[in-house]
């Protein structure tokens, strides 16, 4: 039983701190235009146990409104903000640095 409250207690910070996001950074590696997805790798904030490559999860967004997504294209490093809704992450705020 403490298992799973120690999991429980960790899948339960993961989903409060993804809700709770600020900007983030990551570069764009894919955009489909015609279903409004983009997948961007996240770049990892800070120096304490970074790894060479800096890389973090890459993750596939939908945009809020298409037309944000003509401005960047795959490679771009960009700024960005979402929400996750019933397991999909909804790109609300999306900058090209």
């Amino acid at each position: 039983m403490g298992t799973t409250r120690f999991i429980f207690a960790g899948a339960l910070a993961m989903l409060a701190s993804s809700a709770l996001a600020d900007d983030m950074t990551g570069m764009v590696t894919r955009i489909d235009r015609l279903n409004g997805t983009i997948s961007i790798q996240q770049t990892q904030k800070g120096t304490v146990g970074a790894s060479a490559g800096g890389a973090g999860a890459l993750q596939e967004y939908k945009a809020k409104d298409a037309a944000m997504l003509d401005a960047v294209h795959a490679g771009d490093r960009v700024t960005y903000s979402a929400t996750d809704t019933n397991g999909t992450g909804t790109l609300t705020k999306l900058q090209k640095q």
